[in-house]
């Protein structure tokens, strides 16, 4: 007797993270793996998540700022360093408000 030859299954064709992640995420919530947690004895490492500009056309610049931020955010972790990735605020304010002043000026908004 020779025994069943299972047939592989097929690899899908996209990635699905929901199949995955669900259970990590649940997990790190659990450990609180996103909470910093202070030690005075070591030095802290923080960085500014900054939020996408105003016209909310991402490029691969900011794909780039991201991964790089995430690295060294995984990077100083991984050494035991209290580490923080927070998200920020506008960091382009008055590039922003020009985008914003024209387009309220195209809808006639503008004053």
């Amino acid at each position: 007797m020779t025994p069943e030859k299972k047939e592989p299954s097929e690899m899908p064709k996209a990635y699905g993270p929901a199949s995955v992640e669900t259970k990590w995420y649940k997990y790190w919530l659990e450990k609180d793996y996103f909470k910093p947690q202070v030690d005075p004895d070591k030095k802290s490492f923080v960085i500014i998540m900054p939020p996408p500009n105003v016209t909310g056309e991402l490029h691969v610049g900011h794909a780039l700022t991201a991964t790089l931020e995430d690295i060294m955010t995984r990077w100083h972790r991984m050494k035991g360093e209290p580490t923080l990735w927070l998200p920020g605020v506008d960091h382009a304010s008055i590039a922003a408000q020009v985008v914003v002043e024209k387009m309220l000026a195209r809808e006639g908004l503008g004053g």
